[in-house]
């Protein structure tokens, strides 16, 4: 099963409901606050600058991890969800930042241990001598949830593609992940699904199959 078709739109979305005023409506004198609209937008710039810096880190472009802008993020989501007043849609926006934040800052924590522990010369030599935790071409498996790590080991292998930068952040993808497992699930009553990047024409491309039981490890 070929799901590259499918992954077009997490490239390019749709509106999502309310967008254009067509979607889930206000409800009667609840009107979204402007200024908790636009702190939430911020938020939401702030996280994926978070992202960016931290990649920035591992990468080597930055002495040390970011950890002004980490606590000023949580800083945001802490005075947010103190706010009086919110209404049911932002409240939702604010759930999803939050769960973004959560899913990056678990990702960054378990690098930065890692890169802390690789300091050592034994540990470094061992590390060097193990193999991947995941491999994209061999697949991960899906089921209700996906490992952010093992959903990074495809995205950065994609986002690698020649001539081709990555037009959907990580947590758009890993939430294509889930959808589509759910999707493919459902309709063939499979127990999860594996994603792995096979090479066609010189670029990677998503492949997707149900897998029964322990299959597909």
């Amino acid at each position: 099963m070929d799901a590259k078709r499918s992954l077009s739109s997490i490239q390019n979305p749709a509106k999502r409901p309310g967008a254009d005023g067509g979607g889930t409506p206000t409800p009667p004198g609840r009107r979204p606050s402007p200024g908790i609209g636009e702190a939430i937008d911020q938020l939401g710039r702030e996280i994926q600058k978070l992202r960016i810096e931290f990649e920035r880190y591992f990468n080597g472009a930055l002495p040390i991890p970011p950890e002004d802008l980490r606590n000023r993020v949580l800083t945001q989501l802490r005075n947010l969800r103190n706010t009086s007043g919110v209404t049911a849609v932002e409240s939702f926006r604010l759930g999803d930042m939050e769960a973004r934040f959560n899913t990056y800052n678990e990702l960054f924590n378990r690098r930065v241990r890692d890169r802390e522990e690789g300091r050592h010369p034994q540990t470094l030599r061992t590390a060097a001598s193990a193999p991947p935790r995941y491999d994209p071409e061999k697949g991960i498996l899906v089921g209700d949830s996906v490992d952010p790590e093992a959903a990074e080991s495809l995205y950065q292998r994609l986002a690698g593609n020649p001539g081709e930068a990555p037009k959907f952040d990580l947590d758009s993808f890993q939430t294509y992940l889930v959808k589509q497992a759910a999707a493919i699930r459902a309709k063939t009553g499979c127990s999860q699904v594996q994603f792995r990047l096979a090479a066609e024409d010189g670029k990677f491309k998503l492949k997707a199959r149900p897998v029964q039981g322990d299959q597909g490890s």
